[in-house]
């Protein structure tokens, strides 16, 4: 099979049937063979009636239809699992992706040899509100992933099948499959200016300001298990030992000071007749416990054996 389109989706019921017949007039023209795999996040609309109707004159559609709505990360992470094609495209569901892009994406991994293509959307029909974080958004991932991508977080991309089996992802990762392909060793990945199209239809699922908190979040996860996920000793033990030797260092001059008051009948008052001292010690141990609680919290979850295990309502 050429070619697997993975669409995850939750309330788009106006544009599914309109979506489908764009994604195959495309495939027939360029004589792909394919299959199309809607992930119905759990919908409360009639998507999934929709996409049922769809698949009784089309062999080329699957289907999957969580029992309720787990994320996008989640959806194709299960998309994945299921796709067969040599080469695999996500796109959105809303018609703002447009398939017409896919013979390009798909040449860029079959003939130049890419692991994987970002679309980027240059000229964006997003209100301001949304375009600027995500600018400042994009800027940070850049800069700490070191992958040079303008959009990290654009639905429409293609991957070299093997990417897709390669990675795992989890929680709201998707906005990081670049950083995630990376990690695992496929590091020739691409981009491509793609056409982004206003909304058709009803309204974005997505947005918010937890949506770019939780992002940054997510990046300074990935970071610290790439860089110190599978050695956490040269961070904690580094830092450990210098905290270790300033302290002795300090207790060092301390006592020499006391002692030193002591012998010259000066007098010395304790460090600890200081508030400070006290706020500046409950700090530094609060912080440190929240910090190493959180990372013994991500090590235990990525060694989770049911961390990517949901609940499946029908299939298609």
């Amino acid at each position: 099979m050429d070619i697997s389109v993975v669409i995850p989706l939750l309330n788009e019921e106006e544009s599914l049937s309109e979506l489908y017949a764009w994604i195959k007039r495309v495939m027939e023209d360029n004589g792909f063979s394919y299959e199309v795999i809607f992930v119905d996040d759990g919908s409360t609309d009639r998507s999934w009636q929709i996409i049922s109707e769809l698949k009784k004159s089309s062999d080329n559609i699957k289907a999957i239809r969580f029992s309720r709505n787990y994320g996008k990360s989640p959806a194709l992470h299960c998309a994945f699992q299921k796709a067969q094609g040599e080469v695999v495209i996500t796109m959105d569901a809303d018609l703002q992706d447009s398939p017409d892009e896919i013979p390009e994406l798909y040449r860029m991994i079959k003939e130049d040899g890419y692991d994987m293509v970002s679309g980027w959307k240059k000229k964006r029909y997003d209100p301001i509100s949304k375009t600027i974080p995500t600018k400042l958004f994009n800027a940070t991932a850049r800069w700490v992933s070191g992958v040079k991508l303008h959009d990290f977080n654009c639905g429409l991309k293609s991957y070299h099948k093997d990417v897709v089996k390669s990675i795992e992802i989890y929680n709201d990762m998707h906005r990081y499959i670049p950083y995630l392909a990376k990690n695992a060793g496929f590091n020739r990945i691409g981009e491509k200016v793609v056409h982004h199209q206003s909304r058709k239809y009803g309204k974005s699922k997505f947005g918010g300001v937890s949506r770019f908190i939780n992002g940054y979040l997510d990046l300074m996860t990935l970071w610290f298990l790439s860089v110190f996920g599978r050695k956490p000793m040269h961070l904690f033990g580094l830092w450990g030992t210098v905290m270790f030797f300033l302290g002795f260092v300090a207790v060092v001059i301390v006592g020499a000071n006391k002692l030193y008051a002591i012998n010259q009948g000066i007098p010395h008052p304790l460090v600890t007749n200081s508030p400070y001292f006290y706020i500046a010690l409950t700090m530094m141990i609060l912080g440190t416990q929240l910090f190493l609680a959180g990372f013994l919290g991500e090590i235990i979850s990525r060694n989770s054996s049911n961390r990517n295990e949901y609940k499946i309502r029908e299939e298609l």
